[in-house]
Order: structure tokens, then C-alpha cells, then sequence
């Protein structure tokens, strides 16, 4: 089985652990670097399941994927660190904020997200995986419907990278009805 650099994966983590260190998740007191770590696993689970060319790309960018937009980290600090192909990886996994809706953010995204490597697109796949847990309550049911159609969005556009995360992700849009 091809498996990732451990060292790297080291490195990534303390990196994230730090520049995120002050953030929580949305609405609790639980910190940021958990949903990191979710993610991290998500890739874990499809290095695991096989079939991964890169593991690298796709374990460090799930761990370093929010660097950019959340935090004062840039695209040459990731590159110096973790080199170009996972720098140019989190760069395309972050939002564009000039872009005027949530909408166009997402189409750029993942137009920017589909000139990367498979693992690349793992990510979003690993990511929205992980973020489909209960909506935060002060969500109506049109926002979590809105929620659950990007993330069918991004299953009909990245799917294809691993049917093991399609699964994932799939299995997680459907159970998300029980919100709306």
C-alpha cells in the first residue's frame, strides 16, 4: 500500500495545530484543529481503501486545506514548508471572498479544485464527508437544504476522484434529509 510521508503529516499537523489555535468550530467551544482532524481521517480511510497515487498531496492538503482562508498563513508559507503541489492543492480549496455570492465561490472553487490532482478533489470530497453533521441550530431548513444541494454539487463534480468517497459523501447527503 502506498502510505504518506509520516514525518510530513507531523509537520502539517503541529503547523495546522498552530496557526488554527485560536479558532473553534462555529457555534461551540470545540476547537478547529478537530475538523481538521476529521478530515485528515477521511483521507486516511481512502489512502487505505487503495488506489491513492499521491497520499501526500491528499493527507497534507486535508490537514493544511482552511490554512489560507482561515488564517494569516499565505500560499508561499505552505509552498516553503510543504512545497508547490500542496501549496497550489489549498490554494484552489480556498474560497475566493471577492467573488459577490456563495454560489460563484463554490462554481470557482471547484472549477480551480478540478485542475489539481484527483487527491486534490479527495479533500472537498473528505471535507463536505465531514461536514455534514447536524446543522447549526441557528439554521433554517432552507440553508440546510442549500447546504445539502452544494454538497451534491460537489459529489456530481468531484465524485469521480474515488467512488470509496463518492460512497462516503453520498451516504452522508442522503442521511442529511433528517435536518430538513
Amino acid at each position: 500500500m502506498n502510505i504518506w510521508d509520516q514525518e510530513k503529516y507531523v509537520e502539517a499537523w503541529n503547523f495546522a495545530s498552530q496557526i488554527h489555535s485560536a479558532q473553534q468550530l462555529p457555534g461551540s467551544s470545540i476547537p478547529y484543529i478537530n475538523h481538521l482532524g476529521l478530515v485528515a481521517m477521511e483521507a486516511a480511510a481512502a489512502v487505505a481503501n487503495g488506489g491513492i497515487d499521491h497520499p501526500d498531496i491528499l493527507v497534507l492538503c486535508a490537514l493544511l486545506h482552511d490554512s489560507i482562508e482561515d488564517t494569516s498563513a499565505t500560499y508561499k508559507d505552505i509552498q516553503m514548508r510543504f512545497g508547490h503541489e500542496v501549496a497550489d492543492g489549498v490554494l484552489s480549496l480556498t474560497k475566493n471572498f471577492e467573488l459577490p455570492s456563495k454560489s460563484a465561490q463554490m462554481q470557482d472553487s471547484v472549477s480551480r479544485i478540478r485542475r489539481q490532482p484527483k487527491e486534490v478533489w479527495m479533500v472537498k470530497l473528505c471535507d463536505r464527508i465531514t461536514n455534514l453533521q447536524p446543522p447549526p441550530r441557528h439554521w433554517d431548513k432552507e440553508k440546510a437544504a442549500a447546504y445539502q444541494a452544494e454538497a451534491q454539487f460537489i459529489l456530481e463534480q468531484l465524485g469521480g476522484a474515488s467512488s470509496f468517497l463518492a460512497q462516503r459523501l453520498s451516504n452522508k447527503i442522503d442521511n442529511y434529509h433528517q435536518y430538513l
